[in-house]
Order: C-alpha cells, then structure tokens, then sequence
C-alpha cells in the first residue's frame, strides 16, 4: 500500500519548478513572463545563458531521476513504476507549487527515463545528440527522441505498462510543441 504513495510524492518533486528557483537564486527574470514564457532550460538560457540553463537542465531531469530511482530501490511493480514515471513528468508541466504552468518537459523526461534504464537513457540522449548535430535544432531533435522513446523502451526494457505510458508522454511531448512544430515546417524555427 506504501508503494501508491510514491506516486503522489512523484509529481510533488516533478512539480518543484528548476527555472523559476535557478532564475530567483541567480537573480534573472522569471522565465514564466520573460523570453518565451516557457520554465524551462532552453528559456533560461535565453534568459540568463548557458551555467543557469545548464543547471536548470540537471534540476529537471534530477526531479524525474530520484522518484524512479526510489521506486525501483523499494521493488515496485511495473504498474507502479510507469505511474510514477508518469506522476514526475506530469508534475513538471502542471506543477502545483506554480499556479499548474509548467515547462514542456523534455529534461524531466529525459530523467524519468534515465531512472528506468541507463541504457534506456543514453539511447535517448544519443539520439537527441546525434540529431542536433545534424540540424542544429534542439526542439527538433527533443521532437525526434520522444518520437521514438517508446519503441527503445520495448526493445530495451521490453514491459508494457512503461511502454505504454511513454507512448503517452511522447504524445504529449509533442502536443507541447505544437508551436515548435508549426514553426519547423514553416522553415522559422531557430
């Protein structure tokens, strides 16, 4: 019964706004009404540069990594695991402790699926890598990597609660850049 409770204190931690503490503590502007209005490290390095981005990015995906690190040290079932996978990244886009406005969560996600399998995550951070330094377009290689998180999660972990529920987070991790997405086929995004 204990192990349920890691999924609400999942989306507690996910909810815990990096940009917005990173901006504070270092005295920039509030990502949330500065840049693109986006809390999150891409808005930050806007922002405040590359250190208040670079530390925004390891605040995010850390806050996806410690509740699946947590559950798979307690023997969680799958079920359990995919719902507190799920729980952090929700807790990064609607966090609670910030009026429910979130950043688009591809750091988090990141994190999350470092959490599940190591492996897992540097096929997904290859994949984000190898992209940007095709194109040079972070949102397009964070839009290849979620796209195709869900097929290394069956071939590499080869469950289908978390299959499943990262077929979910890609979706909505696309649904988050639909802006970026416009922008990428109408040849504008930077």
């Amino acid at each position: 019964m204990i192990e349920w409770l890691l999924t609400p204190l999942a989306y507690l931690t996910g909810s815990v706004s990096s940009a917005i503490i990173v901006c504070k503590l270092m005295g920039l502007a509030d990502p949330r009404t500065n840049g693109s209005g986006n809390p999150g490290a891409t808005n930050v390095m806007r922002i405040g540069g590359k250190k208040a981005a670079a530390i925004t990015l390891f605040g995010d995906a850390v806050k996806g990594l410690l509740p699946v690190l947590i559950a798979k040290e307690l023997g969680v079932d799958s079920l359990v695991l995919s719902s507190v996978v799920f729980a952090a990244f929700l807790g990064h886009l609607y966090p609670i402790f910030f009026q429910f406005k979130g950043g688009k969560g591809v750091a988090t996600s990141f994190g999350v699926t470092l959490g599940v399998n190591w492996l897992l995550g540097l096929v997904v951070s290859g994949t984000w890598f190898l992209v940007y330094k095709i194109s040079k377009i972070s949102s397009l290689s964070a839009l290849v990597a979620a796209t195709l998180t869900p097929l290394y999660v069956w071939l590499i972990v080869s469950d289908l609660n978390l299959t499943i529920t990262f077929s979910l987070i890609s979706l909505i991790l696309l649904w988050r850049h639909k802006s970026n997405i416009q922008r990428l086929l109408s040849g504008q995004e930077s």
